[in-house]
Parts: C-alpha cells; structure tokens; sequence
C-alpha cells in the first residue's frame, strides 16, 4: 500500500536552516530522497546531506532537506539507524520524531529536521555526506469517536501549542 511521497524541500527552505551558507547548493543538490535497502525493509533511509562529526555528548540538528506528502490517517516515525544507536549509543533528542500528515503543507513546507546526541562515553561518530544515519517508518494511526479538532498547523517542534 503507498501512502507517502518523499520530496526536497525548494532551496530556499533548505538555506534558511542550512548553517553552511557558502556550500549550500552543493549540499542541496546533493540530497537523495529516502529509500528503503531491500524489499523487506520497514524503514526508509534518511542519508545525511553533509559530513559530520558527532563526539560523546555532543548533539547536532541536521536539516535532511526532505519533506513527506502523507495520505491522511498516517504519520511518519523517525529513528536512528539500529547499528549507530547500538554502537554509540545514538539517539534523537525527541526520542521518536513524529511527522503528521498535515506538516507537510507547513510554512517551512514540512522539512524534516533530525536532531541527534552521541551518548556513547568514548566513541566519535564520523558520518560521511550521503551515508545513512536514521530511518522513517509510516504507521497508521487512529482517532477518537468523539474527536473534534479543527485546527490547522504552521510549523514543526511545538506549533500545535499542546
């Protein structure tokens, strides 16, 4: 069943989250949607868009230049790649990050940011442009008989104010 579409957000977007200003397009379009390894892979693989160095205790917010279009009834999981997080104990700082349906039409136009800490006691993490550092699983979800809700959303971390 396909119920999502991965796109890059336009340059714009990207720019305004990238801290490398001078080598921004390079890294833009450099950026490859997420795929899935094999056919019986839950996950799809977010590759970092830039080299970086991750040392214990550090954390850094990784803007993926990826955005979802998610049927509705479906949100999307992110989690660090099971390997990075046995070895080095690597996790997002949100613990699971949740993309609803609707941030997708969002004035940041839904781009995906994945914020991550090293929390091994001795290990640098080295992770090379366009190697895979986490993954997104689409889970359905449901709603209450009563529900109601009627608001619409503008934003990513906190903007629906609950």
């Amino acid at each position: 069943m396909k119920v999502a579409k991965f796109e890059k957000v336009s340059y714009e977007v990207f720019l305004n989250e990238c801290s490398d200003k001078d080598g921004a397009r390079e890294i833009y379009d450099g950026i490859v949607v997420p795929k899935r390894a094999t056919m019986g892979s839950a996950g799809y693989d977010f590759a970092s868009p830039f080299d970086f160095l991750l040392m214990p205790g550090e954390e850094i917010k990784i803007p993926t230049g990826i955005r979802a279009k998610i049927n509705d009834g479906w949100m999307l999981m992110i989690f660090p790649r099971s390997g990075l997080g046995f070895k080095y104990k690597l996790r997002l700082n949100n613990t699971v990050g949740i993309i609803d349906s609707d941030y997708y039409g969002s004035s940041n136009q839904g781009h995906i940011m994945i914020k991550l800490t090293n929390d091994s006691k001795d290990k640098t993490l080295e992770v090379k442009a366009g190697e895979r550092f986490a993954q997104g699983i689409f889970m359905p979800y449901g709603i209450t008989e009563d529900d109601c809700t009627t608001a619409k959303r503008d934003g990513g971390f906190g903007s629906t104010n609950s």
